[in-house]
């Protein structure tokens, strides 16, 4: 474009040159006719050597950019970029936190599941738990050396029935609750007396009326419980 503008401009001088000398021609032969076309040409040289550096400086100035424009544009378009760079990491952060959130989260559930999810089977069973335990309680040690050797052999069975029994269930994190002796927690146990007793510590378990179980960090069956009173 800037080499059009030139060429436009040149044009116009050679234009203009053409123009006075011309006019230069016609004075010259009508008054002398003195002048040659030598003279022309040494005339329209002065000429363009006289206005060829004021030409050339204005297209110059006309086409140099501005720099501190340039500058300028350039820091504002660096500081923009530079927000959606803090803007886009801001939010891949906060994607990554709320993934690694979920994912706890869903971990949690399924060991919850896990765990959990055999609750009311577990309740159940702790029926038949009971009826071993209470079958076992009726016969004492001397009771068991008493009898004969089958039904020796029928109580062996039904002990180590219960032992299988609450093995299978630790395995599923079902475990009995802390009887006879232990101190009173109200959220495992449940008191249903307060005895005196000459050698249990007040505010400890005296008795055990049923066996209470806790199923991860839950309690499945409140253990029902005599409390200590201390000596009387």
């Amino acid at each position: 474009m800037a080499g059009k503008n030139e060429m436009d401009e040149w044009d116009a001088l050679a234009a203009q040159i053409e123009g006075e000398t011309s006019g230069q021609s016609a004075r010259a032969d009508g008054l002398s006719g003195s002048s040659s076309p030598a003279d022309l040409k040494k005339a329209a040289d002065d000429f363009l050597k006289q206005h060829k550096n004021d030409i050339l400086s204005d297209d110059d100035e006309t086409e140099a950019p501005d720099a501190d424009a340039i500058n300028e544009a350039g820091a504002a378009r660096i500081e923009e970029l530079e927000m959606q760079i803090a803007t886009m990491k801001d939010q891949a952060l906060r994607t990554m936190a709320e993934a690694d959130n979920i994912r706890k989260r869903a971990e949690r559930e399924v060991q919850k599941a896990k765990v959990f999810g055999v609750e009311k089977f577990a309740a159940d069973v702790l029926s038949v738990y009971d009826n071993l335990s209470r079958a076992l309680h009726t016969i004492d040690g001397q009771a068991k050396e008493e009898l004969g050797d089958n039904a020796r052999q029928l109580v062996e069975g039904i002990e180590l029935t219960e032992k299988d029994l609450t093995a299978a269930l630790g395995r599923h994190q079902i475990k009995p609750v802390a009887g006879l002796g232990s101190k009173f927690d109200p959220n495992v146990h449940q008191a249903v007396a307060n005895i005196p007793h000459p050698e249990i510590e007040k505010g400890h378990i005296a008795a055990v009326m049923q066996q209470g179980f806790t199923i991860g960090d839950r309690t499945l069956r409140a253990a029902m419980v005599a409390v200590s009173a201390g000596p009387a």
